[in-house]
């Protein structure tokens, strides 16, 4: 015969009936306690895909817009004045090796209005600039309605209106006139949103050749739009300004539109960083709920702690016991938390037209996030209610 009794091995089982007892006998306890839990992983998860979901919208639309897309414009002279740019400009900067198209706005003296008579200082912030034919091609943008400038519209009275521009006019379709310096302009379509060049979008666009001849433009462009070969990006920045302008090459400002949504993208990710840590003081809330909830039922349950060590349950038993409770409290929690985060995320994305995105890596991270709150939270209330006494556990319940 064996010299002493061995103790019952718990299987995985009774592990999970015993950490269910708790939360089956005070239903609303454990309820409230999970739902500190949830909060924190809902906020977390939902400002993690908030923020993808973000940035996949914005990387699509790069990918659609383009990331080789350069413009060119004047900066200032060695006084301090505006530069301005030749007249020959955008020819030049077509000889570029690389460049697949140029187009050119150039700013005109003049407002749109409705009517003339409308006061002139009432500009409703619309600029009026002559457009080359080429500009809705190199910016990627399409007519949402009616006709962009052509070889045959350029040259007349004709108008083309920027997203935001027929907005502010009140202007939705082509047809109608507006009154551009000292005459009426028909409208031949409206432009959707530009992407890269939100100028665009606020903007009334004129042929350029109608524009020198009714509204006294100059000929010199403001801004010089170049679409180059992926490759050849680097090259044609290099090489832009000292074309365009050979002789004051330091008079012309280069950028690259798609930098900017690069920059936003990277202010929304350091934003998100905030919310996240919002998001991890919650979720420390919820695990202080579930640790009070689990010292208060060591507490009220000591006869019960008692009885199973009188009956040979050891203390390592009734630490996993309470342990496991804790783990089933914060996982039921956390799984909530992580549904209504991807809901979350899902509505918001459907309201702003973005695709849904929730990161694998998240859900990896509720999940990891969600034990150690519960292994934390449980610790100390499953060592004190191991360390019970059987004895003095029955006689004090």
């Amino acid at each position: 015969m064996s010299g002493g009794l061995e103790p019952a091995r718990l299987a995985p089982g009774d592990v999970l009936r015993a950490g269910l007892a708790g939360p089956r006998a005070r239903p609303a306890r454990a309820v409230l306690a999970a739902l500190g839990v949830a909060l924190g992983i809902a906020t977390m998860t939902g400002v993690i895909g908030i923020s993808a979901s973000g940035q996949e919208d914005m990387l699509r639309r790069l990918d659609r817009l383009g990331t080789n897309l350069l413009m060119a414009g004047p900066g200032e002279t060695l006084f301090g004045d505006e530069a301005e740019l030749p007249r020959a400009a955008p020819g030049m900067a077509r000889r570029i090796e690389g460049v697949t198209s140029v187009a050119a706005t150039g700013a005109v003296d003049a407002t749109v209005r409705r009517t003339g008579a409308i006061p002139a200082e009432v500009t409703h912030g619309i600029s009026v600039q002559a457009a080359t034919t080429g500009l809705p091609g190199t910016l990627r943008a399409r007519a949402a309605t009616g006709r962009t400038l052509n070889g045959a519209n350029a040259r007349y009275p004709g108008v083309v209106l920027g997203a935001e521009a027929a907005r502010r006019l009140g202007v939705d379709r082509p047809g109608a006139r507006v009154w551009i310096g000292d005459r009426w302009f028909g409208v031949l379509g409206v432009l959707a949103p530009a992407g890269l060049a939100p100028e665009i979008d606020r903007s009334a666009l004129v042929g350029w050749a109608a524009a020198e001849r009714y509204l006294g433009f100059d000929g010199h462009p403001t801004t010089i739009y170049v679409r180059a070969a992926d490759g050849a990006v680097p090259g044609v920045r290099d090489a832009l300004a000292r074309t365009v302008d050979p002789e004051h090459p330091e008079q012309v400002r280069v950028s690259r539109p798609s930098d900017a949504l690069a920059a936003k993208a990277a202010a929304a990710g350091a934003f998100t960083g905030v919310l996240l840590g919002l998001g991890a003081v919650a979720l420390l809330v919820g695990g202080v709920g579930v640790a009070n909830t689990m010292v208060i039922s060591v507490l009220e349950r000591r006869r019960e702690i008692g009885l199973r060590r009188s009956l040979g349950a050891t203390r390592a038993q009734v630490r996993t016991q309470f342990l496991a409770e804790s783990l089933l409290l914060s996982g039921f929690g956390g799984a909530a938390g992580t549904v209504l985060g991807a809901a979350v995320t899902a509505g918001f994305a459907l309201v702003r037209g973005w695709p849904p995105v929730v990161p694998v890596w998240a859900l990896g991270g509720a999940l990891a996030a969600t034990l150690l709150v519960g292994a934390v939270a449980g610790l100390y209330p499953a060592m004190r209610a191991a360390r019970s006494s059987p004895t003095a556990a029955l006689a004090t319940a």
